[in-house]
């Protein structure tokens, strides 16, 4: 496992144990990094504060993605705290229920709006708040998720997959930008892993099964193996790996 000691990094999208910015928490945190993780609401809150007792010394602050203003408390609170940031993990992702069993047609302008901004405009917003912090640093790594449905259709996904694609082509502009500042930003695409989220989407166990029979591996990848590509890329030995697409789930391979 690479090493984060004595590292600090953010963590967003923690929501229940089965997250996998939760067990990219437990791996950073196992690896050395002193993190803070945040909660979108308060009905959230909890469940981030039970999971983050667990961890050494972290940071619990409140982050809604979709404000401004909150990301700009957070920034404040992070210089205050850690007086820089090493590695940032954007696991926000979001679309109105209905957007996600209707018809794709059907998607409304109001869906489309929230899809897109929290699950994407959120990685520029989280990037350019946070890119200060780690240039204290001398450089740092940010790391999205996002999944093969920006690439291919998958029943009920929906504006999620428009949203994971333009996610995907965000990191690279943003690698673009921020890699004269040794900020490396790239994505892992962790194919259908078992989190409360994803048990919500339509024939979810039918699309587990295919997975196992196509990908290159013959099987699913699990969280722990998603957790473990993640703390490489947010470590030092990554150094030169960005505006990638690392798909996890068909044999560790950059995607596009």
């Amino acid at each position: 496992m690479s090493s984060l000691a004595g590292k600090t990094g953010l963590i967003l999208g923690v929501a229940n144990k089965r997250s996998i910015s939760w067990a990219i928490a437990q791996a950073a945190a196992s690896a050395g990094a002193r993190l803070a993780l945040t909660y979108p609401s308060e009905r959230l809150e909890e469940n981030v504060r039970d999971l983050a007792a667990t961890l050494e010394k972290p940071l619990i602050l409140p982050c809604d993605v979709a404000s401004d203003a909150q990301i700009d408390a957070l920034t404040g609170a992070l210089d205050a705290e850690f007086g820089g940031v090493d590695f940032v993990l954007h696991g926000a992702a979001f679309a109105p229920k209905d957007e996600l069993n209707n018809p794709f047609v059907q998607t409304s302008r109001e869906g489309f709006r929230v899809a897109l901004d929290i699950s994407a405009y959120s990685l520029i917003g989280l990037t350019r708040a946070m890119a200060p912090l780690m240039k204290k640093r001398g450089g740092g790594s940010v790391l999205t998720l996002t999944y093969l449905g920006s690439q291919r259709v998958f029943t009920n996904y929906n504006v999620m997959g428009v949203a994971k694609a333009a996610l995907e082509a965000t990191v690279r502009y943003l690698a673009s930008d921020l890699g004269p500042d040794n900020i490396r930003v790239n994505a892992i695409s962790a194919g259908p892993i078992k989190t409360l989220a994803a048990m919500g989407i339509k024939d979810f166990s039918t699309i587990r099964d295919v997975y196992a029979e196509k990908t290159p591996l013959r099987r699913n990848v699990e969280v722990g193996e998603v957790a473990d590509a993640a703390t490489f890329l947010l470590s030092p030995a990554s150094r030169g790996v960005t505006g990638e697409i690392l798909m996890v789930d068909s044999g560790f391979h950059v995607m596009g």
